[in-house]
This record gives structure tokens, C-alpha cells and sequence, in this order.
């Protein structure tokens, strides 16, 4: 069965803006026999984490995409995690990735490109992106333990290729110290943040023209 995604049509600029919100906003909602996922994404928000994807470990990544790239994050998920975590972390990168794409409209006047390398004690995470259109992953991480709490570690390179997939970007991720699984992936998760945070701002000089000599930049 193919999944259904559902983009609201009353938008701002591609997003969906409620009366008492501004910003670039999407909010998406994807609903398969294995999950049922709702995720709003502000990319010019003050770090707003409301996070419940029954997946606790997720959630506490979630929530530093949220506080270290300013972004409020909202996402509501159910699904089959009696069976594994498997499908709802999926669906919920792919989720984020399209609310990405969607806040982030024509692209107009943005950095498009980002890069942070984030410490967390022993662990040391070297995160590129392009908001290019066009999605590629290079994931170098080695994560020395097979979980973390019930958390499959398989599931961080996962996660970022789902939303890699949706969002059009080309993402490299790469490790460059680190032996604790649990600061391995979180130091993963904030220097994405960052780098996403700097891709995402405006850059005044460019004075809202499209960051690309093509005049152009879309996910096809």
C-alpha cells in the first residue's frame, strides 16, 4: 500500500501558517497500515521541542535538532514499535524531511549550505550539507554497540537517509573521535542541527535571489 501524505494547502509561501504563527512552516501528516505520523517544523522557530514519536531515544534526538537549530519541532507518531522501531523511524525522518522541503519553498535568499563540527566529550561529528534538490548520503559514523537503551543503532544512518530521501539534500556525516555510543549519535544529531540552521538562514547579500547558477533549486 502506498502511503498517504497530506500537505495542507493554506500556505504562506509554500507553508502552513496559522493565524497566530509566522515563519517558514511546514506540517505534514503520513499515514500507512504501519504508522501514523503528524510533524510540524518551523524552521524560523526558538527551539519549541514537543516530541512523542514512542521512541523515546528519537525523541530526545528530536529534541536537540530542535534546541540547537532553533526550529520548533512538533511530531506525534504511532506505530508497529511491538514488532521493531523500524518503520516509525522512518516514517518520521521521511515526515521531517518533506515539512523541510515544503518550509523551504523556492529557496529564496538562503545560505543553502552548512557546516559544524560538534564535541561532545569524548565524540567529535563533522556535519556538510546542501539544500542542493538533490538527495545524497555519505554516512562515516561507526557506532560501537548494537543499541542504545532499546534503541537500534542501525536506525541513525536510517533515519538520515529517510530524510535525505524527502527533503532533496545532500548530506555528508562523518566521525571524526568517539567511543560512547549514546555521545557518538547525539554529537551526530547537533552538528546536523547547526549545520541545517546556517543552510536554512538568510543571507542579506544575496538580496532573495536563488542561491544557484541556475536560477533555480528544487528537489526533481
Amino acid at each position: 500500500m502506498e502511503p498517504q501524505t497530506t500537505i495542507p494547502h493554506a500556505f504562506d509561501n509554500g507553508s502552513s501558517i496559522t493565524s497566530s504563527e509566522t515563519g517558514r512552516i511546514g506540517e505534514v501528516k503520513r499515514t500507512t497500515k504501519e504508522t501514523n505520523v503528524h510533524v510540524k517544523l518551523n524552521l524560523d522557530g526558538t527551539g519549541v521541542a514537543e516530541n512523542n514519536s514512542g521512541i523515546p531515544f528519537l525523541d530526545h534526538m528530536l529534541d536537540q535538532l530542535a534546541s540547537h537549530g532553533l526550529f520548533d519541532v512538533h511530531v506525534k507518531a504511532t506505530g508497529d514499535i511491538h514488532i521493531d522501531d523500524h518503520h516509525t523511524n522512518e516514517d518520521v525522518a521521511l515526515a521531517i524531511g518533506t515539512a523541510l522541503l515544503q518550509a523551504l519553498d523556492d529557496r529564496k535568499g538562503i545560505n543553502r549550505f552548512g557546516d559544524f563540527s560538534a564535541p561532545l566529550d569524548e565524540a567529535l561529528v563533522h556535519v556538510s550539507l546542501d539544500l542542493s534538490g538533490r538527495p545524497h548520503l555519505n554516512f562515516d559514523v561507526q557506532i560501537p554497540t548494537q543499541r542504545v537503551g532499546t534503541y537500534d543503532t542501525q536506525l541513525v544512518e536510517h533515519f538520515f537517509q529517510s530524510l535525505v530521501n524527502t527533503s532533496g539534500m545532500t548530506l555528508h556525516i562523518r566521525q571524526l573521535a568517539g567511543k560512547n555510543s549514546h555521545h557518538i549519535i547525539e554529537a551526530t544529531f547537533k552538528a546536523f542541527a547547526r549545520a541545517l540552521r546556517q543552510a536554512t538562514e538568510y543571507d542579506l547579500r544575496r538580496g532573495g535571489s536563488v542561491p544557484s547558477s541556475k536560477g533555480v533549486l528544487s528537489r526533481s
